[in-house]
């Protein structure tokens, strides 16, 4: 009935988000890190994480291998303290890397995006997604990039099903050997000029799985990488503002 229709949707009240670029996520969500100058014992903080996120002199933390255990917050409270700040997507490696004292947002450097990305895709991106040995926790997360809430198709963003029909492909997952070779086939069916995202842990660095001799990481050693987007898994909106802010700029979100 629709009073039944009615009722559901005032107690759901209003799922759909008007600006992607503003909300504000609760504090369990656990976005970039701040760490203090309180002084610790570097190594035994650094020994907690389980995927060598943590670096010393200065204390450091890697959001591309972070896995958002949130052990080194726990078991040092005053030195470190995650925030809901989600809009922690870049196109270069190095800024994932947070260190001692830094407060300032992760972000895009628009001087190396390349020129046709801007121009060609501003209005319309079509990506193929690849689960490179994901965990579905990713792709999950990728999904809802399309619902209701987030609906980044409203951008013309959108994922397909074939690589000949698209602009760019996201990886996510480790990239086990099984796929390495599936990987590099739906790349290379994909059109010029093509992007390539690595979207997770896991497919940044490796996440847990670094060294395993199941893995086969050479694909990312022969392009350039367009986007990290990190996160364990990553944040809807850190996925839609980060592509945004890649094929737009920040003026124009």
């Amino acid at each position: 009935m629709i009073f039944d229709e009615i009722k559901i949707l005032k107690q759901h009240g209003n799922q759909f988000i008007p600006d992607v670029t503003k909300p504000q996520l609760p504090g369990p969500f656990k976005g970039r890190p701040e760490i203090s100058a309180e002084e610790v014992n570097e190594m035994a903080l650094a020994s907690l994480c389980p995927t060598g996120a943590i670096g010393t002199s200065p204390v450091s933390i890697d959001m591309g291998k972070c896995v958002m255990c949130g052990e080194c917050s726990f078991a040092y409270p005053n030195k470190i303290k995650f925030t809901t700040d989600y809009k922690i997507a870049t196109n270069i490696r190095e800024r994932l890397i947070v260190k001692e004292g830094d407060i300032n947002p992760i972000s895009i450097d628009e001087n190396k995006i390349r020129a046709e990305i801007q121009s060609l895709f501003g209005r319309s991106l079509k990506l193929r997604e690849i689960s490179a040995a994901g965990s579905n926790a990713d792709e999950q997360e990728l999904n809802a990039c399309g619902n209701v809430n987030f609906d980044m198709g409203r951008f013309g963003i959108e994922f397909l099903a074939s690589p000949r029909h698209c602009d760019g492909i996201v990886i996510t997952g480790p990239i086990s050997e099984n796929m390495a070779e599936a990987v590099q086939v739906c790349y290379d069916a994909v059109p010029d000029p093509k992007i390539i995202m690595l979207v997770g842990t896991d497919a940044i660095s490796g996440g847990i799985f670094v060294g395993s001799g199941a893995l086969n990481r050479s694909f990312l050693e022969k392009y350039i990488i367009d986007l990290y987007v990190p996160g364990n898994p990553p944040h809807p909106l850190t996925f839609v503002n980060g592509v945004l802010e890649m094929i737009r700029g920040k003026k124009k979100n």
